[in-house]
């Protein structure tokens, strides 16, 4: 027997969440509870704004689609606005914390040094708005809320989304490389 679709998203939902709170435990025992929660939010953070994938909204976005209906991409951008302001007055109040984990004093070169580190903001954005579109569209279809539009464009317009998003994430992986932070996560 298998549990429902909403049983299983809101069991991934508490594992994730889970995942988050242990990191944090982690980082609290490493340093304070203070430290430990900025550094978490910042952990955060980085896998926001510098990954090209909705994976840190993602813990907000799908079950927020799923249960209440909400757009992932409204969801989304608000994600991407609490991370930007959490890294503001972070940058303002306490740059102190970006020196707690490897990620958060990546994060903190990445958003300090604009050329050419602020690219993989700018294509971490494109692709994470592209993949976050696909995932709606997806889920229109799905509900069947949007068949006409699947069934009057042929999918020509998906494909050309696809390929930009292919575009992005090589875009993004070449200006990772050529600026050295994939040798500084090794």
């Amino acid at each position: 027997m298998t549990a429902k679709p909403r049983t299983q998203i809101f069991i991934k939902f508490v594992l994730l969440c889970g995942l988050l709170v242990g990191y944090f435990g982690y980082l609290a025992y490493e340093y304070d509870v203070a430290t430990g929660g900025v550094a978490a939010l910042l952990t955060w953070s980085f896998f926001v704004l510098c990954t090209p994938v909705a994976d840190a909204g993602f813990l907000l976005d799908f079950p927020l689609r799923l249960l209440f209906g909400i757009r992932m991409v409204v969801s989304e951008i608000a994600v991407w606005i609490v991370a930007l302001g959490l890294n503001a007055v972070t940058l303002l109040y306490g740059p102190s914390y970006y020196k707690t984990t490897i990620l958060t004093e990546l994060l903190h070169k990445i958003i300090t040094i604009p050329f050419p580190y602020w690219g993989v903001i700018v294509l971490s954005g494109l692709g994470t708005f592209l993949s976050i579109r696909f995932g709606d569209e997806l889920m229109d279809v799905i509900h069947h809320r949007d068949r006409l539009f699947f069934h009057s464009h042929h999918f020509k317009h998906e494909l050309i989304l696809f390929a930009f998003f292919l575009l992005v994430l090589f875009g993004y992986y070449e200006i990772i490389s050529s600026i050295g932070i994939d040798a500084a996560l090794k």
